[in-house]
């Protein structure tokens, strides 16, 4: 009996780890918590990327708080959504769009993934029109 009770204890003890070491081990990006917003390493360098691995980016036509990205600019750069409630993290903070919906801003800036990545990690989107940039 008491050799059944210890082997219980110990399957108990064994799953425990493992749900730590899956929880723990999460991959080389560690997400922050709230925003999803991860770091993705790509040929350039370290960036900021939302929580499937998508390179986030800048739009220097934006002013502090303010997207100026909406209409057929958000199609090709859609806005990195905050969700209903959320509050700053750091250097992240939600910030409201024009349509009254909620944003991502890093330091005031807001961010947007490429409609042309198409992978992780990729930054196809640098430099587009000299006025997009990786978020670093």
């Amino acid at each position: 009996m008491t050799r059944h009770h210890h082997h219980g204890r110990g399957r108990a003890m064994f799953a425990r780890v493992m749900l730590a070491c899956a929880l723990l081990g999460t991959g080389a990006t560690a997400a922050l918590a709230d925003t999803g917003i991860t770091r993705v390493q790509t040929p350039g360098g370290e960036v900021y990327a939302d929580q499937r691995g998508m390179t986030l980016y800048t739009f220097d036509k934006d002013s502090a708080g303010t997207s100026n990205c909406d209409g057929d600019c958000a199609v090709k750069w859609p806005p990195l959504m905050a969700p209903e409630g959320a509050t700053a993290e750091g250097s992240f903070a939600p910030i409201a769009r024009s349509d009254g919906s909620m944003q991502w801003a890093m330091d005031g800036k807001p961010l947007y993934t490429w409609a042309e990545d198409t992978a992780p990690g990729e930054t196809t989107g640098d430099g587009v029109g000299g006025v997009w940039h990786v978020a670093k």
